[in-house]
């Protein structure tokens, strides 16, 4: 026998987890969460919401052709990307918030990859029946009939549950009811079935096969979690001082000395992540709490009272230990960081909504042409070109008014159409070239660079937008 045969392995091979189901108030907790966030991923494609002629009139709906993305009444053009980032900025401060009141409640209820997870547990159990029997079928070498047959029905049940959520996702970026008949016709853009091909692969990889893997070793955020928690942090946690010693045989003469945990593994057998809870706080653990639902179950029907493993803080366990009254939960969630972490949070938000409600409705953008920085005309005058973009943000044409002001002596010219005003569609934006002309001999002409507005004016409402610019001379 070589040497190598006896060094110690670096990796442990994955033993599967096979949660045994539960009944109780968090676990129905989060079938809650689990219909709810579903249902909205999959609905919120096909909500019709009415903006006019012209327009799309799907209520969500990220346009990347025309580089827009719609929710509802709320249009968010290239330019105003900053909302995003704030919606952004406010999903981080939101998810710091609350870990730091409650660990990882995010991931253990509302996180996509514990919602599908979840899902694909619930149709192996319909299938293959629970924990004893999925475990039995496991460790079944043999692949007869019966074993062939569960698992090809329940990895159809898988494909067609990942297809279904590739295809909601793709529902997203162009209209529904029509981007469906061209994915059944097969008339559809190709990146729409490689990206429906992709998160068809990966829901199917990840909810039925990694699991816990993907928590464990793929997600940051475990890691990320300790800066975010301290001794107030609301987690589970198992009461060792009223649980130990452990022991099953109640009967037996040393019975009395025995803590309320009969070791029965009720914990261990309906968690997902294939951790005992009490063993201490792990990285693995995502809170989810059906542990405390396994847990109460069985002080039940022992006729002990519930809350050995519950959600509790550090400093409760120091305290009941110590027989000091525990501080009340809502102590614990409003502490000096979630309160900052809050007026932060809605800081930002409010911020956004003022920034929507405030924001033009016209857009401006003018470029001037780098090559040549001007022209001299015939009559000895200067002329220089601009490149302007005007933004109808409005449901109906708008005609507006190019104008400028700074120096008096300048001039301006709209290339194509007379008194110097153009048509902007309905909810568009047009790129116009400008020229503006300075007199022979007046002071921008003969300057190197003279600093002027450029104006336009919605001459429907008179609301205007305006960006400053240089006009660039001839010089001395």
């Amino acid at each position: 026998m070589s040497s190598t045969d006896n060094a110690p392995k670096l990796y442990e091979a994955r033993e599967p987890v096979f949660p045994r189901r539960v009944k109780g108030q968090f676990r129905t907790l989060k079938w809650l969460i689990m219909a709810v966030t579903l249902g909205i991923y999959y609905l919120t494609p096909w909500i019709r919401f009415d903006r006019g002629p012209n327009m799309p009139d799907q209520a969500v709906l990220i346009d990347m052709a025309n580089r827009r993305f719609f929710f509802f009444w709320i249009e968010i053009w290239p330019h105003e990307f900053y909302f995003i980032a704030g919606l952004l900025i406010m999903a981080g401060l939101g998810l710091f918030l609350f870990t730091s009141a409650a660990g990882r409640v995010w991931c253990g209820y509302a996180c996509p990859q514990t919602v599908w997870t979840d899902l694909f547990i619930l149709v192996e159990r319909w299938i293959e029946g629970d924990r004893n029997a999925r475990l039995r079928l496991h460790r079944q070498k043999k692949m007869d009939f019966r074993k062939a047959r569960l698992r090809v029905t329940k990895w159809v049940a898988w494909l067609l549950i990942a297809m279904a959520t590739g295809g909601a996702w793709v529902f997203y970026f162009a209209d529904a009811p029509t981007l469906l008949v061209d994915l059944v016709t097969f008339n559809a853009h190709p990146l729409a079935y490689g990206t429906v091909l992709v998160l068809t692969l990966t829901t199917f990889i990840f909810g039925g096969f990694a699991r816990e893997q993907i928590c464990i070793y793929a997600c940051p955020w475990p890691r990320i979690q300790a800066a975010m928690m301290d001794e107030d942090t609301i987690v589970v946690a198992y009461r060792h001082w009223r649980g130990e010693p452990r022991g099953k045989h109640r009967k037996s003469a040393e019975a009395g000395e025995l803590g309320d945990c009969i070791d029965c593994m009720a914990c261990v057998n309906v968690c997902p992540m294939g951790i005992d809870i009490r063993d201490g706080q792990q990285l693995e653990c995502i809170t989810c709490a059906l542990c405390i639902d396994a847990c109460n179950e069985m002080m039940d029907k022992i006729g002990k009272p519930r809350g050995l493993i519950d959600y509790m803080a550090l400093t409760d366990e120091a305290r009941e230990i110590s027989g000091e009254p525990i501080k009340s939960v809502w102590k614990h969630i409003f502490r000096p960081r979630t309160i900052l972490y809050t007026v932060l949070w809605g800081g930002v938000g409010l911020a956004l909504v003022l920034a929507l409600f405030v924001r033009p409705d016209i857009g401006l953008t003018v470029a001037p042409e780098r090559n040549p920085t001007y022209v001299m005309l015939s009559d000895g005058s200067i002329r220089n070109i601009y490149n302007v973009r005007i933004r109808n943000k409005n449901g109906d044409v708008r005609p507006f008014r190019v104008s400028v002001t700074g120096d008096p002596s300048l001039l301006v010219e709209v290339e194509g159409v007379p008194y110097d005003v153009v048509d902007v569609g309905a909810d568009e934006m047009l790129q116009q070239r400008v020229y503006v002309i300075a007199p022979a001999g007046s002071e921008p002409a003969t300057s190197d660079r003279t600093e002027f507005t450029l104006w336009v004016t919605d001459m429907t409402n008179n609301d205007r937008a305006s960006e400053k610019t240089v006009f660039n001379g001839r010089g001395q």
